[in-house]
């Protein structure tokens, strides 16, 4: 079975804690990785890519140091091996200027204002590791009890 990689990227530990705590119902498939840069973010990507491993999901903040959440997101998205990842933008502080830059650059598949919703977000997630896998040709069945199966049966048919 392939291994399928959360990862979360916030400079503020008190804020990533509570981003892995809200996707812990995940913790059972999928691999929940953390970092706090979006250099260690690019660094643990590339790594998990060598390993033959896949990466579903990234959820960055916008604000940190270095590079912001829409400049690493938009790494990903132009990233000929990471084309298919999903990418959320969790913030409190992106102007309206970065927000579009989010939307046509990054090309994010959603945008959560924080403080965020634990049972939205978690939804969420769920709801855009289906459609990677979908759009990856994996075999959905062994994740089955925890993919959305609402987008499983619009993909099936």
């Amino acid at each position: 079975m392939e291994k399928l990689n959360i990862i979360c990227v916030d400079d503020q530990r008190e804020v990533l804690s509570a981003v892995l705590k809200d996707l812990a119902p995940l913790n059972d498939f999928f691999h929940v990785e953390d970092c706090e840069s979006a250099d260690e973010a690019l660094e643990l990507m590339d790594e998990l890519d060598a390993e033959g491993e896949f990466i579903a999901l990234v959820i960055s903040d916008h604000v940190m140091p270095g590079k912001t959440g829409v400049e690493l997101l938009t790494d990903i998205s132009q990233d000929p091996r990471f084309t298919q990842t999903k990418k959320v933008l969790l913030t409190g502080q992106a102007t309206h200027q970065d927000t579009i830059a989010a939307i046509n650059r990054a090309r994010i598949e959603s945008y959560y204002e924080k403080p965020w919703k634990a049972d939205a977000l978690l939804t969420t997630a769920r709801s855009l590791i289906t459609e990677y896998v979908f759009d990856m040709g994996l075999d959905y069945q062994p994740w089955s009890d925890i993919l959305d199966n609402s987008v499983v049966f619009r993909r099936l048919r």
